[in-house]
């Protein structure tokens, strides 16, 4: 019950902190793409691999990696607000910002988890 109550703990912290990186950069960029939701999924795919790889080495207890992996990242980064943000580009005919916004979240996400990875063991 514990494990449950952490997860749901750091998922509502997480949350919130994606609504407030979300919102933000969407006023301080404008509206051509959706950066808040890419700010958050950049950073997830960073700091997910760094929470696993510092459990994995046992600097991190399995409560505490349920806390932040699965709780707050869980929570703070979001696959679903992606999708609909690309399909409402492409819905309103913006298919090559569609397009874009889909290939650079890819190719940003996956760079910022090897750096993550690489992190872990640089410092752990």
């Amino acid at each position: 019950m514990i494990r449950l109550l952490l997860v749901c703990a750091g998922g509502a912290l997480g949350a919130g902190a994606r609504f407030l990186v979300a919102t933000g950069l969407a006023r301080a960029a404008g509206a051509a793409l959706p950066w808040g939701t890419l700010a958050v999924n950049v950073a997830g795919s960073f700091l997910i691999p760094f929470v696993m790889a510092a459990a994995a080495n046992g600097q991190l207890s399995e409560e505490g990696r349920l806390l932040l992996a699965a709780g707050v990242l869980g929570g703070f980064t979001t696959y679903s607000s992606f999708n609909h943000e690309t399909l409402a580009m492409a819905a309103e005919g913006r298919f090559a910002a569609a397009a874009g916004y889909a290939v650079l979240t890819f190719a940003v996400c996956l760079v910022a988890g090897l750096a993550g990875m690489a992190a872990a063991r640089a410092l752990l």
